[in-house]
């Protein structure tokens, strides 16, 4: 394969940087202009090479949410080097077995952090900006379309993450089919309020500077009005989020009363966000649309869209996939099941990654002939939209019925009251398994648990609810499933261990008593 500037991801984002390009920091109004932002991407590679670093070498980006950190990661990828985002903050704890495992070459943090380890370790610790160059004596090296350009944390709520490997291609790919399924233009400019190392966070800047737009960084969401008004304040046209951000949009900001007169899109990927919240989301801000996304790292960050004007039809689905993307839902044997049955999903396309870093053997289980298997439990109903049941293994068995987590977490959910859910399952002598739920409760929600009671099939079996103030999740807002049962709340233990009927019976007892 021919080696060309033209496969290296990061000068062609670069080439592609327009009069409207701007990287803003929202909390001190810093404004890092087109010119400036690929000088300063052009001068970070150089400063790599010049710390020693070699064509495909790892080098460790400590990234917090700002412009500085985002020219840093472009500039290695510019270089000819690995980048390996990682949140500054989780250096102390996980950089040394990160680096360790990834053989890095180099660090660069923005601030103080001086990790002890970095000398230890024979590596290069490059801080801040770099210097300002009147002229760049190294050219962009030519890359090949499958030469790594980045090496990203899978963003799992289970187990160690594991780091895959994105080309170069890869990002090309996935980059310009998000565009086309979002209908970004140049006039674009993106709130980004996710982690630059997680690939929902990435591809948001990628996509928004890749078109020539802008991208606004606020690292200030436990305060959601100050980045509400931040996005009106710097015409933010888009802001993506995961399911928990959108839930504490509703509950927890002034969406309703703040005015966001530019704002174009909501995007939403990351997990399952109830469908009643779709609905809530676009009748508060009605003017923007709302993309329902679904993606894994593996496939670099993006495999499908909702497009706006199919929701109605198909809320709950997780869309089309792009249009570079092929997918297959296939049986435990892998042979393509019919229209309309449920099966793991296969995906395939330029977007697809090769496989993860050192793991061999996870990769040639996940990574087949081409195809990414994804895990996730699908199906494909009659017009090739793409409906997602949950994880292999996120399942329950009652009464020999089986019954996905994420079906009876969307049950739960559209109960008026209840603001989220997330369900476990603990054994039950004459069902085999039941539910245990956990439920966060929207302030002033009474009568909750026979509400939510009535709302199951009766062959489901209920064993408790526990109400508790926040579910656990991860740094990225992922639920942790495991955490669930460490979780401190007030257990409703009417429904314990109670059959059909007499769970029936408890609540009409209960209605009848307010």
């Amino acid at each position: 394969m021919t080696r060309s500037v033209e496969w290296n991801f990061a000068a062609r984002l670069v080439e592609r940087l327009g009069a409207n390009s701007e990287l803003i920091d929202a909390a001190t109004s810093e404004v890092i202009s087109a010119n400036a932002a690929a000088n300063s991407i052009r001068a970070f590679a150089e400063e790599f090479a010049e710390a020693g670093l070699k064509f495909g070498d790892r080098v460790i980006i400590g990234c917090n949410l700002s412009p500085l950190s985002s020219l840093a990661y472009l500039g290695a990828m510019l270089g000819g080097f690995v980048a390996v985002p990682v949140n500054e903050a989780a250096l102390a704890d996980t950089g040394e077995s990160l680096a360790a495992r990834t053989l890095a070459r180099a660090l660069w943090t923005e601030g103080g952090v001086s990790p002890g380890w970095v000398g230890g370790l024979g590596m290069s610790h490059i801080k801040g900006r770099p210097p300002q160059r009147h002229s760049l004596r190294r050219d962009v090296p030519p890359c090949e379309e499958h030469d790594l350009a980045a090496l990203m944390a899978t963003s799992g709520s289970t187990g160690a993450p594991r780091l895959v490997k994105v080309s170069h291609g890869n990002l090309i790919a996935n980059t310009e089919a998000i565009i086309r399924s979002q209908r970004l233009q140049a006039d674009d400019r993106a709130m980004l309020i996710l982690p630059l190392s997680y690939c929902f966070g990435a591809s948001v800047l990628h996509t928004h500077l890749y078109q020539g737009g802008s991208v606004v960084f606020d690292s200030r969401f436990m305060f959601p009005d100050k980045v509400l008004r931040a996005a009106s304040q710097h015409r933010c046209t888009t802001f993506g989020g995961v399911p928990t951000v959108y839930n504490i949009l509703l509950r927890r900001s002034n969406l309703k009363t703040i005015a966001l007169p530019t704002l174009r899109r909501f995007l939403q990927a990351g997990g399952a966000l109830a469908p009643e919240r779709v609905r809530e989301m676009r009748e508060t801000v009605p003017h923007a649309e709302f993309f329902v996304m679904y993606g894994q790292t593996e496939a670099t960050s993006r495999i499908s869209c909702l497009p706006p004007e199919s929701m109605e039809a198909k809320l709950g689905s997780v869309g089309l996939p792009l249009d570079n993307i092929s997918v297959r839902i296939v049986d435990s044997n892998g042979v393509d099941v019919d229209v309309g049955e449920s099966g793991e999903l296969w995906v395939s396309g330029k977007s697809v990654c090769t496989g993860y870093f050192v793991d061999p053997e996870e990769s040639a289980r996940r990574f087949r002939d081409g195809w990414l298997a994804t895990g996730d439990i699908a199906s494909l109903d009659d017009d090739g939209f793409l409906w997602i049941q949950g994880r292999m293994g996120e399942f329950i068995k009652m009464r020999g019925i089986r019954v996905s987590y994420a079906e009876i977490e969307s049950r739960v959910a559209a109960v008026a009251g209840v603001t989220e859910c997330a369900a476990s399952r603990v054994p039950h002598v004459e069902a085999g398994e039941a539910l245990a739920l956990y439920v966060v409760a929207a302030a002033g929600a009474k009568n909750l648990a026979a509400s939510i009671r009535r709302s199951m099939p009766s062959e489901w079996v209920c064993d408790s609810i526990m109400f508790i103030s926040a579910l656990p999740r991860n740094a990225l807002g992922k639920l942790v499933r495991s955490q669930l049962s460490e979780a401190v709340g007030v257990a409703d233990e009417t429904t314990r261990a109670k059959p059909p009927m007499q769970r029936e019976a408890t609540a009409a007892a209960e209605e009848q008593s307010v």
